[in-house]
């Protein structure tokens, strides 16, 4: 990996190949197409490397059942991403990947950065899906 870059930060938005809990549950190992993508922790490890992870960004409006949070306009002009379509970030469902060595996550992907609000406010809603055992993790590195 490249490391001539600024490194990844909490609240970017980058372009990412996102695997669906549902792809990976059938065997998929690779996303089907590259998307806007909210970083919302970074994790440093014992080995020196860090866990980055990731929500998907989708024009889709929510299925019944799963947990969404619509991106304002603001965030959407902030973060570099089309502001005349609706947008959600998914938050019951992540994928988790390790930079260094990671074979999906491009050091040139970044689109752009959403506020330190709405960024909180993912993070609350990602934990919550969590501590209600309603998120799924997709590791895209084992």
């Amino acid at each position: 990996m490249n490391t001539d870059y600024d490194p990844p930060a909490v609240g970017d938005v980058w372009s990412y190949p996102y695997l669906w809990a549902r792809q990976a549950k059938s065997g998929e190992t690779e996303g089907r197409k590259t998307r806007p993508c909210a970083l919302i922790l970074l994790l440093r490890q014992d080995d020196g490397r860090t866990l980055v992870v990731l929500l998907a960004i989708t024009t889709q409006p929510p299925l019944p059942g799963q947990t969404a949070i619509e991106v304002p306009q603001i965030e959407r002009r902030r973060a570099g991403l089309d502001v005349d379509r609706p947008l959600w970030v998914i938050v019951d469902e992540r994928n988790e990947d390790v930079l260094p060595g990671s074979y999906d996550f491009e050091p040139g992907g970044r689109i752009g950065r959403f506020g330190a609000a709405f960024t909180s406010q993912l993070r609350r809603a990602k934990m919550e899906a969590i501590r209600s055992r309603r998120s799924r993790r997709v590791p895209r590195q084992e």
